[in-house]
């Protein structure tokens, strides 16, 4: 039996110094807003929660969740604060749908007996639940939280859309965003996040597996598992706009 190396991943927290300086005049006063200034201000509060409702609630065929896509690179930041990549790993962990997703894979990895020693009933399913649940959430936090801030990569999707291209043109590059990324300065490169976030997931897993699922074949078949998973969900983001317009006319 081939045993595969853990992984483990320390984020160290730098802290920024403020510099104090001496003042020998009294401040002046702020200058008062008028009420055209506050009135903008307030506008502009309104617009951003109204996008932040919208990307909340664009979910694909209403469940799955749509945060990490970019329809219109106008009026979304040209990259992304740390906090905001881990903001969109929290959100796709942590999201109502991740619960009864995790509830479907561990469902079939029971009906399949991947993990003879977890056995049946609600005891096991309850342990292959919760390695289920796992996988997922380490999964999104490594590739799109972890990885992008480290080497400064925009974990989001860029879809094509129509003016792209035709049906297959359009297949062929939503499936290889899974190997073609933007980094923050939005110039392309290969997407090392998704590849080596999601192989640093599948070599944490192996602390919590039993020894019957630490094998080499068992973490092949669970990465290449996550990468063919993340290039589907690509595919339909790229064409969700065009059948939420069919569906919805929006």
């Amino acid at each position: 039996m081939i045993r595969t190396f853990f992984l483990y991943s320390c984020i160290s927290v730098l802290g920024l110094a403020g510099i104090a300086r001496s003042q020998t005049q009294s401040p002046t006063p702020a200058k008062p807003e008028n009420s055209s200034e506050k009135s903008a201000r307030s506008q502009d509060k309104q617009d951003d929660k109204k996008k932040d409702n919208k990307k909340k609630n664009d979910r694909i065929f209403k469940v799955i969740p749509n945060y990490r896509t970019v329809e219109d690179e106008n009026r979304e930041p040209t990259s992304l604060t740390a906090a905001e990549k881990f903001k969109l790993g929290f959100l796709d962990s942590f999201d109502p749908y991740a619960y009864p997703a995790a509830g479907i894979f561990a469902g079939i990895s029971m009906a399949k007996n991947q993990t003879k020693s977890f056995g049946q009933g609600a005891a096991g399913f309850g342990k292959y639940f919760g390695t289920a649940f796992a996988d997922q959430t380490i999964g999104n936090m490594m590739s799109e939280s972890v990885f992008p801030v480290i080497l400064h990569q925009d974990p989001r999707y860029f879809p094509m859309s129509k003016a792209g291209g035709g049906f297959w043109r359009r297949v062929r590059y939503s499936a290889s965003r899974e190997w073609i990324t933007r980094n923050d300065s939005g110039k392309n490169q290969f997407n090392y996040s998704e590849i080596f976030g999601n192989a640093a997931a599948t070599a944490i897993s192996n602390t919590y597996y039993p020894s019957e699922n630490r094998t080499f074949s068992d973490n092949a078949y669970k990465y290449s598992q996550q990468i063919a998973l993340d290039a589907f969900f690509n595919v339909l983001k790229e064409f969700w706009p065009d059948m939420r317009h069919k569906l919805f006319g929006k």
